[in-house]
Protein backbone atom coordinates (compact mmCIF):
# COMPACT_ATOMS: atom_id res chain seq x y z
CA UNK A 1 0.00 0.00 0.00
CA UNK A 2 2.81 2.34 0.95
CA UNK A 3 4.54 1.55 -2.34
CA UNK A 4 1.37 2.27 -4.30
CA UNK A 5 0.99 5.62 -2.53
CA UNK A 6 4.52 6.61 -3.51
CA UNK A 7 3.87 5.75 -7.14
CA UNK A 8 0.68 7.79 -7.06
CA UNK A 9 2.50 10.82 -5.66
CA UNK A 10 5.21 10.57 -8.35
CA UNK A 11 2.59 10.37 -11.09
CA UNK A 12 0.67 13.28 -9.60
CA UNK A 13 3.78 15.47 -9.47
CA UNK A 14 4.62 14.52 -13.06
CA UNK A 15 1.13 15.45 -14.21
CA UNK A 16 1.28 18.75 -12.34
CA UNK A 17 4.63 19.52 -13.96
CA UNK A 18 3.27 18.81 -17.45
CA UNK A 19 0.14 20.87 -16.71
CA UNK A 20 2.36 23.70 -15.51
CA UNK A 21 4.46 23.54 -18.70
CA UNK A 22 1.37 23.45 -20.89
CA UNK A 23 -0.25 26.31 -19.05
CA UNK A 24 -0.79 29.33 -21.18
CA UNK A 25 -1.00 32.93 -20.18
CA UNK A 26 -4.18 34.84 -20.88
CA UNK A 27 -2.73 36.18 -24.15
CA UNK A 28 -1.91 32.67 -25.42
CA UNK A 29 1.85 32.53 -24.80
CA UNK A 30 3.28 29.30 -23.38
CA UNK A 31 6.68 29.06 -21.71
CA UNK A 32 8.87 26.32 -23.22
CA UNK A 33 11.45 26.69 -20.45
CA UNK A 34 10.39 26.75 -16.79
CA UNK A 35 13.53 28.56 -15.60
CA UNK A 36 14.46 25.71 -13.25
CA UNK A 37 15.30 22.55 -15.19
CA UNK A 38 15.18 21.02 -18.69
CA UNK A 39 11.79 19.34 -18.34
CA UNK A 40 10.26 19.02 -21.82
CA UNK A 41 13.65 19.00 -23.57
CA UNK A 42 16.07 16.29 -24.66
CA UNK A 43 19.54 16.32 -26.23
CA UNK A 44 20.35 14.90 -29.67
CA UNK A 45 23.52 14.33 -31.69
CA UNK A 46 26.59 16.05 -30.10
CA UNK A 47 27.77 15.98 -26.48
CA UNK A 48 28.00 19.69 -25.67
CA UNK A 49 26.89 20.37 -22.11
CA UNK A 50 23.45 21.85 -21.44
CA UNK A 51 22.45 22.98 -17.95
CA UNK A 52 20.28 25.52 -16.17
CA UNK A 53 21.89 28.41 -14.31
CA UNK A 54 20.23 31.51 -12.87
CA UNK A 55 17.05 31.00 -14.88
CA UNK A 56 18.85 30.52 -18.19
CA UNK A 57 19.71 27.52 -20.37
CA UNK A 58 23.48 27.42 -20.78
CA UNK A 59 25.13 25.47 -23.59
CA UNK A 60 28.88 24.90 -23.29
CA UNK A 61 30.97 23.84 -26.29
CA UNK A 62 33.14 20.75 -26.18
CA UNK A 63 35.95 19.61 -28.46
CA UNK A 64 35.64 16.53 -30.64
CA UNK A 65 31.87 16.35 -30.84
CA UNK A 66 29.48 17.28 -33.67
CA UNK A 67 26.74 19.89 -33.51
CA UNK A 68 24.62 19.44 -30.39
CA UNK A 69 20.89 20.10 -30.18
CA UNK A 70 18.65 20.56 -27.14
CA UNK A 71 15.25 19.80 -28.62
CA UNK A 72 11.68 20.09 -27.47
CA UNK A 73 9.95 16.77 -26.93
CA UNK A 74 6.93 18.13 -28.77
CA UNK A 75 6.56 19.07 -32.45
CA UNK A 76 5.24 22.44 -33.57
CA UNK A 77 3.78 23.47 -36.94
CA UNK A 78 2.39 27.01 -37.07
CA UNK A 79 3.66 29.25 -34.29
CA UNK A 80 5.29 32.45 -33.15
CA UNK A 81 8.41 31.81 -31.07
CA UNK A 82 10.24 34.39 -29.00
CA UNK A 83 13.41 34.03 -26.94
CA UNK A 84 16.51 35.90 -25.85
CA UNK A 85 20.06 34.75 -26.51
CA UNK A 86 23.59 35.77 -25.56
CA UNK A 87 26.60 34.04 -27.11
CA UNK A 88 30.37 34.13 -26.82
CA UNK A 89 31.97 36.00 -29.75
CA UNK A 90 33.98 32.91 -30.69
CA UNK A 91 31.00 30.54 -30.89
CA UNK A 92 28.31 29.98 -33.52
CA UNK A 93 24.82 28.82 -32.65
CA UNK A 94 21.28 28.63 -33.98
CA UNK A 95 17.62 27.99 -33.27
CA UNK A 96 16.17 25.03 -35.12
CA UNK A 97 12.46 25.08 -36.02
CA UNK A 98 10.26 22.52 -37.77
CA UNK A 99 13.21 20.13 -37.48
CA UNK A 100 13.42 16.36 -37.56
CA UNK A 101 15.65 13.46 -36.54
CA UNK A 102 14.88 10.06 -38.02
CA UNK A 103 16.96 6.90 -38.29
CA UNK A 104 16.59 6.83 -42.08
CA UNK A 105 18.12 10.28 -42.58
CA UNK A 106 21.86 10.45 -41.89
CA UNK A 107 21.46 8.09 -38.95
CA UNK A 108 19.34 10.47 -36.90
CA UNK A 109 21.11 13.70 -37.82
CA UNK A 110 19.01 16.72 -36.79
CA UNK A 111 17.95 18.56 -39.94
CA UNK A 112 15.65 21.42 -40.84
CA UNK A 113 15.31 25.18 -40.70
CA UNK A 114 17.86 26.97 -38.53
CA UNK A 115 17.62 30.62 -37.52
CA UNK A 116 21.24 31.71 -37.35
CA UNK A 117 23.02 33.09 -34.28
CA UNK A 118 26.20 34.61 -35.69
CA UNK A 119 28.33 36.98 -33.55
CA UNK A 120 31.14 37.02 -36.15
CA UNK A 121 31.92 40.08 -38.33
CA UNK A 122 29.95 38.37 -41.12
CA UNK A 123 26.77 39.37 -39.27
CA UNK A 124 24.24 36.86 -40.63
CA UNK A 125 22.22 36.52 -37.42
CA UNK A 126 18.52 35.70 -37.95
CA UNK A 127 19.26 34.53 -41.49
CA UNK A 128 17.81 31.11 -42.34
CA UNK A 129 19.97 28.04 -42.94
CA UNK A 130 18.71 24.56 -43.78
CA UNK A 131 20.75 22.40 -41.39
CA UNK A 132 22.06 19.16 -42.91
CA UNK A 133 19.92 19.60 -46.05
CA UNK A 134 20.03 22.46 -48.57
CA UNK A 135 22.39 24.93 -46.89
CA UNK A 136 21.66 28.65 -46.88
CA UNK A 137 18.12 29.66 -47.78
CA UNK A 138 18.27 33.27 -46.60
CA UNK A 139 21.90 34.36 -46.04
CA UNK A 140 22.66 37.72 -44.49
CA UNK A 141 23.88 39.13 -47.82
CA UNK A 142 20.22 39.56 -48.75
CA UNK A 143 19.45 42.11 -46.05
CA UNK A 144 21.98 44.79 -45.07
CA UNK A 145 20.01 45.42 -41.86
CA UNK A 146 21.08 41.97 -40.65
CA UNK A 147 24.70 43.08 -40.45
CA UNK A 148 24.19 45.37 -37.48
CA UNK A 149 21.08 44.01 -35.75
CA UNK A 150 22.93 41.58 -33.47
CA UNK A 151 24.52 43.05 -30.32
CA UNK A 152 27.65 41.25 -29.19
CA UNK A 153 27.95 40.37 -25.50
CA UNK A 154 24.36 41.44 -24.86
CA UNK A 155 20.99 39.74 -24.73
CA UNK A 156 19.38 39.68 -28.19
CA UNK A 157 15.67 39.12 -28.73
CA UNK A 158 14.61 36.78 -31.54
CA UNK A 159 11.06 36.55 -32.88
CA UNK A 160 10.27 33.78 -35.38
CA UNK A 161 6.94 33.61 -37.17
CA UNK A 162 6.29 30.27 -38.92
CA UNK A 163 2.79 30.15 -40.36
CA UNK A 164 1.87 28.09 -43.41
CA UNK A 165 4.66 28.29 -45.98
CA UNK A 166 6.01 31.60 -44.64
CA UNK A 167 8.83 32.04 -42.13
CA UNK A 168 9.69 35.56 -40.98
CA UNK A 169 12.46 36.43 -38.53
CA UNK A 170 13.03 39.52 -36.41
CA UNK A 171 16.11 40.40 -34.39
CA UNK A 172 15.84 43.07 -31.70
CA UNK A 173 12.68 44.28 -33.45
CA UNK A 174 14.30 44.51 -36.90
CA UNK A 175 12.83 42.38 -39.74
CA UNK A 176 15.67 40.21 -41.07
CA UNK A 177 14.38 37.33 -43.24
CA UNK A 178 11.24 36.49 -45.20
CA UNK A 179 11.21 32.95 -46.58
CA UNK A 180 8.48 31.09 -48.46
CA UNK A 181 9.17 27.35 -48.45
CA UNK A 182 7.08 24.22 -48.19
CA UNK A 183 9.58 21.45 -47.46
CA UNK A 184 8.73 20.76 -43.79
CA UNK A 185 5.42 21.91 -42.22
CA UNK A 186 6.16 20.85 -38.63
CA UNK A 187 8.84 19.50 -36.33
CA UNK A 188 10.62 20.13 -33.06
CA UNK A 189 12.44 23.23 -31.86
CA UNK A 190 16.16 23.03 -30.94
CA UNK A 191 18.80 25.16 -29.30
CA UNK A 192 22.12 24.45 -31.00
CA UNK A 193 25.67 24.48 -29.72
CA UNK A 194 27.80 24.41 -32.85
CA UNK A 195 30.73 22.05 -33.13
CA UNK A 196 34.13 23.64 -32.56
CA UNK A 197 37.55 22.87 -34.00
CA UNK A 198 39.92 25.24 -32.19
CA UNK A 199 41.19 24.78 -28.61
CA UNK A 200 40.47 28.46 -27.81
CA UNK A 201 36.78 27.81 -28.50
CA UNK A 202 36.58 25.01 -25.94
CA UNK A 203 34.27 25.99 -23.09
CA UNK A 204 32.66 28.93 -24.89
CA UNK A 205 28.99 29.34 -24.07
CA UNK A 206 25.63 30.33 -25.47
CA UNK A 207 22.69 31.19 -23.19
CA UNK A 208 18.93 31.34 -23.76
CA UNK A 209 16.09 32.67 -21.63
CA UNK A 210 12.44 33.70 -21.83
CA UNK A 211 11.69 30.97 -24.37
CA UNK A 212 8.00 31.16 -25.18
CA UNK A 213 5.67 30.11 -27.99
CA UNK A 214 2.19 30.97 -29.23
CA UNK A 215 0.32 28.50 -31.42
CA UNK A 216 -3.26 29.77 -31.62
CA UNK A 217 -4.86 32.99 -32.81
CA UNK A 218 -1.66 33.92 -34.60
CA UNK A 219 -0.99 35.85 -37.80
CA UNK A 220 2.06 37.06 -39.64
CA UNK A 221 3.39 40.56 -39.13
CA UNK A 222 2.87 42.78 -42.18
CA UNK A 223 5.55 42.08 -44.77
CA UNK A 224 8.50 44.45 -44.41
CA UNK A 225 10.22 45.97 -47.41
CA UNK A 226 12.97 43.36 -47.41
CA UNK A 227 13.90 40.71 -49.92
CA UNK A 228 11.57 37.70 -50.10
CA UNK A 229 13.09 34.31 -50.91
CA UNK A 230 10.49 32.01 -52.43
CA UNK A 231 11.54 28.42 -53.17
CA UNK A 232 8.13 27.20 -54.36
CA UNK A 233 8.55 26.67 -58.11
CA UNK A 234 6.86 29.14 -60.46
CA UNK A 235 4.86 30.71 -57.63
CA UNK A 236 4.54 34.44 -57.00
CA UNK A 237 3.29 35.29 -53.52
CA UNK A 238 1.01 38.30 -52.90
CA UNK A 239 3.83 39.98 -50.97
CA UNK A 240 6.21 39.56 -53.92
CA UNK A 241 3.59 40.96 -56.30
CA UNK A 242 3.15 43.94 -53.97
CA UNK A 243 6.91 44.57 -54.24
CA UNK A 244 6.62 44.71 -58.05
CA UNK A 245 7.76 41.21 -59.02
CA UNK A 246 6.26 39.54 -62.11
CA UNK A 247 6.52 35.95 -63.28
CA UNK A 248 8.07 35.40 -66.70
CA UNK A 249 7.01 31.76 -66.60
CA UNK A 250 4.18 30.36 -64.49
CA UNK A 251 4.98 26.71 -65.13
CA UNK A 252 2.41 26.45 -67.91
CA UNK A 253 2.65 29.20 -70.48
CA UNK A 254 5.91 30.42 -72.05
CA UNK A 255 4.19 33.16 -74.02
CA UNK A 256 6.53 35.83 -72.61
CA UNK A 257 9.44 34.21 -74.47
CA UNK A 258 10.28 33.91 -78.17
CA UNK A 259 13.11 32.71 -80.34
CA UNK A 260 16.13 35.00 -80.66
CA UNK A 261 15.57 36.81 -83.96
CA UNK A 262 12.09 35.29 -84.27
CA UNK A 263 8.54 35.93 -83.18
CA UNK A 264 7.44 32.60 -81.72
CA UNK A 265 8.70 30.09 -79.15
CA UNK A 266 11.47 27.99 -80.82
CA UNK A 267 10.32 24.79 -82.43
CA UNK A 268 13.56 22.88 -81.99
CA UNK A 269 15.12 21.57 -78.76
CA UNK A 270 13.42 24.10 -76.42
CA UNK A 271 10.34 22.98 -74.53
CA UNK A 272 8.07 24.39 -71.82
CA UNK A 273 6.34 21.58 -69.95
CA UNK A 274 6.15 19.93 -66.53
CA UNK A 275 6.92 23.27 -64.88
CA UNK A 276 10.29 23.88 -66.55
CA UNK A 277 11.67 25.55 -69.64
CA UNK A 278 14.40 23.29 -70.91
CA UNK A 279 16.82 23.01 -73.78
CA UNK A 280 17.73 19.55 -74.98
CA UNK A 281 21.17 18.16 -75.62
CA UNK A 282 22.63 18.45 -79.13
CA UNK A 283 26.29 18.55 -80.13
CA UNK A 284 27.43 20.98 -77.39
CA UNK A 285 28.08 23.86 -79.78
CA UNK A 286 26.98 27.50 -79.52
CA UNK A 287 24.08 27.56 -81.96
CA UNK A 288 22.26 30.90 -81.76
CA UNK A 289 19.07 28.96 -81.05
CA UNK A 290 18.44 31.12 -77.99
CA UNK A 291 15.32 32.17 -76.12
CA UNK A 292 14.64 35.85 -75.37
CA UNK A 293 11.95 37.79 -73.53
CA UNK A 294 9.42 39.65 -75.60
CA UNK A 295 9.91 42.68 -73.34
CA UNK A 296 13.10 44.65 -72.82
CA UNK A 297 14.36 45.59 -69.37
CA UNK A 298 16.50 48.48 -68.10
CA UNK A 299 18.09 50.65 -66.97
CA UNK A 300 17.25 49.16 -63.54
CA UNK A 301 15.81 45.72 -62.84
CA UNK A 302 16.22 42.46 -60.94
CA UNK A 303 15.97 39.09 -62.62
CA UNK A 304 15.74 35.91 -60.57
CA UNK A 305 15.92 32.42 -62.03
CA UNK A 306 16.36 28.82 -60.95
CA UNK A 307 18.54 26.60 -63.12
CA UNK A 308 19.57 22.95 -63.09
CA UNK A 309 22.64 21.73 -64.94
CA UNK A 310 23.34 18.30 -66.28
CA UNK A 311 26.88 16.95 -66.07
CA UNK A 312 29.28 18.94 -68.24
CA UNK A 313 26.58 21.38 -69.36
CA UNK A 314 27.02 24.95 -70.57
CA UNK A 315 24.40 27.69 -70.88
CA UNK A 316 24.01 31.32 -69.83
CA UNK A 317 21.59 34.04 -68.84
CA UNK A 318 22.23 37.22 -70.80
CA UNK A 319 20.95 40.73 -70.21
CA UNK A 320 20.94 43.96 -72.19
CA UNK A 321 20.86 41.73 -75.27
CA UNK A 322 20.93 43.70 -78.52
CA UNK A 323 19.50 41.81 -81.47
CA UNK A 324 20.84 44.47 -83.84
CA UNK A 325 24.43 43.38 -83.19
CA UNK A 326 25.80 40.77 -85.59
CA UNK A 327 26.30 37.59 -83.56
CA UNK A 328 27.56 35.78 -86.68
CA UNK A 329 25.07 32.97 -86.27
CA UNK A 330 26.07 32.25 -82.71
CA UNK A 331 24.46 33.16 -79.40
CA UNK A 332 22.90 36.60 -79.04
CA UNK A 333 25.24 39.32 -77.77
CA UNK A 334 24.78 40.71 -74.29
CA UNK A 335 26.23 40.67 -70.80
CA UNK A 336 26.21 37.08 -69.55
CA UNK A 337 25.71 35.45 -66.16
CA UNK A 338 27.58 32.22 -66.85
CA UNK A 339 25.71 28.94 -66.24
CA UNK A 340 28.28 26.13 -66.34
CA UNK A 341 29.43 22.86 -64.82
CA UNK A 342 32.83 24.20 -63.74
CA UNK A 343 34.19 20.75 -62.98
CA UNK A 344 33.40 19.07 -66.28
CA UNK A 345 33.13 21.75 -69.00
CA UNK A 346 36.44 22.94 -70.55
CA UNK A 347 35.24 26.56 -70.76
CA UNK A 348 35.86 26.88 -67.00
CA UNK A 349 39.61 26.59 -67.66
CA UNK A 350 39.61 29.16 -70.47
CA UNK A 351 39.42 32.94 -70.28
CA UNK A 352 41.36 34.77 -67.53
CA UNK A 353 41.45 34.06 -63.76
CA UNK A 354 38.23 32.08 -63.90
CA UNK A 355 36.10 34.68 -65.67
CA UNK A 356 34.22 31.96 -67.56
CA UNK A 357 33.17 29.95 -64.51
CA UNK A 358 29.71 29.66 -62.99
CA UNK A 359 28.01 32.99 -62.09
CA UNK A 360 30.87 35.04 -63.58
CA UNK A 361 30.28 37.97 -65.90
CA UNK A 362 31.33 35.89 -68.86
CA UNK A 363 34.82 36.63 -70.23
CA UNK A 364 35.01 39.82 -68.13
CA UNK A 365 34.85 39.35 -64.33
CA UNK A 366 35.19 36.11 -62.33
CA UNK A 367 32.68 35.25 -59.63
CA UNK A 368 34.12 34.77 -56.14
CA UNK A 369 32.04 31.84 -54.95
CA UNK A 370 32.12 30.56 -51.36
CA UNK A 371 32.12 26.78 -51.34
CA UNK A 372 28.70 26.64 -49.71
CA UNK A 373 27.15 28.68 -52.55
CA UNK A 374 27.67 25.87 -55.07
CA UNK A 375 25.09 23.09 -55.46
CA UNK A 376 25.76 19.64 -56.81
CA UNK A 377 25.08 18.99 -60.49
CA UNK A 378 21.45 17.93 -60.81
CA UNK A 379 20.25 20.17 -57.98
CA UNK A 380 18.37 23.42 -58.48
CA UNK A 381 20.37 26.64 -58.12
CA UNK A 382 19.02 30.13 -57.56
CA UNK A 383 20.60 32.82 -59.75
CA UNK A 384 19.91 36.52 -59.39
CA UNK A 385 20.91 39.65 -61.26
CA UNK A 386 20.52 43.09 -59.72
CA UNK A 387 21.02 45.94 -62.19
CA UNK A 388 20.78 49.29 -60.46
CA UNK A 389 19.71 52.35 -62.49
CA UNK A 390 23.05 54.03 -61.64
CA UNK A 391 24.97 51.27 -63.44
CA UNK A 392 25.97 49.12 -60.46
CA UNK A 393 25.40 45.41 -61.20
CA UNK A 394 25.48 42.45 -58.81
CA UNK A 395 25.46 38.70 -59.47
CA UNK A 396 24.13 36.36 -56.77
CA UNK A 397 24.39 32.58 -56.59
CA UNK A 398 22.13 30.75 -54.15
CA UNK A 399 21.62 33.90 -52.12
CA UNK A 400 25.28 34.93 -51.88
CA UNK A 401 26.71 37.90 -53.75
CA UNK A 402 29.56 36.67 -55.93
CA UNK A 403 30.48 39.75 -57.97
CA UNK A 404 29.79 43.45 -58.40
CA UNK A 405 30.78 45.94 -61.09
CA UNK A 406 29.91 49.32 -62.55
CA UNK A 407 28.44 49.01 -66.02
CA UNK A 408 30.09 51.59 -68.29
CA UNK A 409 32.78 52.60 -65.82
CA UNK A 410 36.48 52.84 -66.78
CA UNK A 411 37.32 49.38 -65.43
CA UNK A 412 34.38 47.88 -67.30
CA UNK A 413 35.46 49.52 -70.56
CA UNK A 414 39.06 48.32 -70.08
CA UNK A 415 37.86 44.76 -69.52
CA UNK A 416 35.63 44.83 -72.60
CA UNK A 417 38.51 46.20 -74.69
CA UNK A 418 40.53 43.06 -73.90
CA UNK A 419 37.67 40.59 -74.27
CA UNK A 420 35.97 38.74 -77.12
CA UNK A 421 33.54 41.69 -77.29
CA UNK A 422 36.19 44.30 -78.11
CA UNK A 423 34.94 44.85 -81.66
CA UNK A 424 31.41 45.77 -80.56
CA UNK A 425 31.17 49.48 -79.77
CA UNK A 426 29.42 50.24 -76.48
CA UNK A 427 28.93 46.53 -75.79
CA UNK A 428 26.43 45.98 -72.95
CA UNK A 429 25.65 49.68 -72.56
CA UNK A 430 22.17 49.93 -74.07
CA UNK A 431 19.56 51.54 -71.84
CA UNK A 432 17.30 48.53 -72.30
CA UNK A 433 17.67 45.03 -73.65
CA UNK A 434 16.15 41.57 -73.76
CA UNK A 435 16.85 38.81 -71.28
CA UNK A 436 18.18 35.65 -72.95
CA UNK A 437 18.47 31.96 -72.07
CA UNK A 438 21.31 30.45 -74.07
CA UNK A 439 21.29 27.24 -76.09
CA UNK A 440 24.87 25.99 -75.95
CA UNK A 441 23.95 22.50 -77.08
CA UNK A 442 23.58 21.07 -73.58
CA UNK A 443 20.59 19.99 -71.53
CA UNK A 444 19.75 22.70 -68.96
CA UNK A 445 16.46 23.48 -67.21
CA UNK A 446 15.05 26.80 -65.98
CA UNK A 447 12.05 27.69 -63.81
CA UNK A 448 10.78 30.36 -61.37
CA UNK A 449 11.75 33.17 -63.76
CA UNK A 450 10.85 36.49 -62.13
CA UNK A 451 11.60 40.10 -62.94
CA UNK A 452 11.15 43.38 -61.13
CA UNK A 453 11.87 46.88 -62.36
CA UNK A 454 14.03 49.10 -60.14
CA UNK A 455 13.43 52.82 -60.05
CA UNK A 456 15.71 53.84 -57.17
Amino acid sequence: MKKNSSIFIVLLLSCLTQISLAQKSKDGWQDLFNGKDLTGWKQLNGKAKYEVKDGTIVGTSTMNTPNSFLTTEKDYGDFILELEVMVDDKLNSGIQIRSESTPDYMNGRVHGYQIEIDPSPRGWSAGIYDEARRGWLYPGDLNPLAKTAFKNNQWNKYRIEAIGTTIQTFLNGIPIAHLIDDMTPKGFICLQVHAINKPEQNGTQVKWKNVRIKTSNIKLSPSANIRIVNTIPNYLSPDEAAQGWKLLYDGKSADQWRAYGGTEFPQKRWSAKDGVISVAKSDGSETGNDLVTREKYGPGFEFEFQFKLTEGANSGVKYFVNENLDSKGKSGLGLEYQVLDDAKHPDAKMGVVGNRTLASLYDLIPAEKPGNSIKKIGEWNLGRLVVHPDGKVEHYLNGQRVLEYQRGGPIYRALVARSKYKDHADFGLAEKGNLLLQDHGDNVEYRSLKVKELKE
